[in-house]
């Protein structure tokens, strides 16, 4: 039996040797180069990372459309062409309109105010009323229904700093559009080296966390299918017929509604909050006929949801409402735009994966 410490790395009297020091030493500098190679990608990819996000998303949510039009084509790059023109033209396109719809009122606005036909009514005494801010608010509206010029010279200050972070904001929402566009592009490149990314994910997974790790990351391809196509799908389809209808009929700022009715169809509530006082204002301020056309368009949206989602959901939709929500506010906060639709996804793959972890029982449990 070969008891010399100096093979060993301990010593006669049970303390470390100097090779067992230096083989500490050199674990250390391993993970410290690693560490460094590691951050280095890191910072690189960290510019593009919420693009290569979305982007993975979509290519997860949508690869079976795409895998399915290319068996009918017998063509897998004419498929993965017609998915991304196709998401371009279902989510860029609202997108663009609303943006544009937005610089297009605030243009408005300003050639109104420019011109002095911006004409603002006269306060009603009710206003008087009110507990705490009546008498201001009816003060100042006095003010602008009177001598909107005055009003505006008081306000000049404030009225700067806020055009100058409202130009900021369509800015950046332009930017976020041309992001949405490039995560598209990103997308389509991924479905042609689609199952060789998902058997290195597979492999990652499993070297993570065994059988239980690919459990996991198919969990989360199913709940990343069913909230894109579920709800996002759905919520950018009725956000994007409220906007054609809209259009049509002459409703004043109908990007600006169709973003609203996006965000509430994304969060559960419904189209309704927004499109009910649309027809009222419709029966108020058109004819008989175009009202009634314009309500009988409008209706079908409102339960379009209860069709569509059975048909994209391939199995019950588990995640809470209350989830969703959180992750549209946080990823609207966080992210902008993208994050509007990257939230709610991103959760939604954590609380399932969360629930999933909790239910599951430890291998020495289940094996006793």
């Amino acid at each position: 039996m070969d008891d010399d410490p100096s093979r060993t790395g301990v010593d006669r009297d049970g303390s470390a040797g100097p090779s067992s020091i230096e083989a500490r030493i050199t674990d250390l500098a391993r993970i410290g180069i690693v560490a460094l190679f590691a951050y280095l990608a890191l910072t690189l990819i960290a510019p593009f990372a919420i693009i290569l996000v979305w982007a993975a998303i979509l290519a997860v949510a949508l690869y079976p459309a795409y895998a399915g039009l290319g068996a009918v084509l017998r063509s897998r790059r004419l498929s993965a062409a017609l998915i991304t023109l196709a998401c371009l033209a279902v989510i860029v396109a609202p997108l663009t309109t609303i943006a544009l719809s937005f610089a297009e009122g605030a243009q408005a606005l300003l050639a109104r105010l420019g011109d002095g036909s911006l004409r603002i009514p006269v306060p009603p005494e009710g206003v008087r009323t009110w507990p705490i801010i009546g008498d201001r608010v009816h003060a100042a509206w006095s003010m602008a229904s009177g001598n909107l010029e005055a009003l505006l010279g008081r306000l000049e200050p404030s009225l700067i700093q806020a055009g100058s972070k409202a130009l900021g904001k369509i800015a950046s929402v332009g930017a976020e559009v041309l992001s949405f566009v490039v995560s598209v592009l990103v997308a389509g490149f991924l479905f042609g080296s689609g199952e060789r990314l998902a058997q290195v994910a597979q492999r990652f997974a499993g070297r993570i966390g065994g059988d239980r790790g690919v459990g996991f990351l198919r969990l989360s391809t199913a709940t990343i299918r069913n909230v894109a196509r579920g709800v996002i799908g759905v919520a950018l389809l009725q956000a994007f017929l409220s906007a054609l209808v809209l259009s049509l009929f002459g409703v004043p700022a109908p990007g600006a509604i169709a973003f609203v009715v996006l965000i509430l169809c994304i969060i559960q509530i419904g189209p309704a909050l927004v499109l009910l006082p649309v027809m009222i204002w419709a029966w108020v301020t058109m004819d008989f006929g175009p009202a009634a056309l314009l309500t009988l368009l409008l209706v079908p949206l409102f339960v379009i949801d209860n069709v569509m989602k059975p048909i994209l959901v391939a199995r019950g939709l588990s995640t809470p409402t209350l989830v969703i929500l959180l992750g549209v506010l946080g990823g609207t906060l966080s992210y902008g735009l993208i994050g509007l639709f990257l939230g709610p996804i991103v959760l939604s793959v954590v609380h399932d994966l969360l629930m999933f972890w909790m239910r599951s029982q430890p291998e020495g449990k289940s094996a006793a």
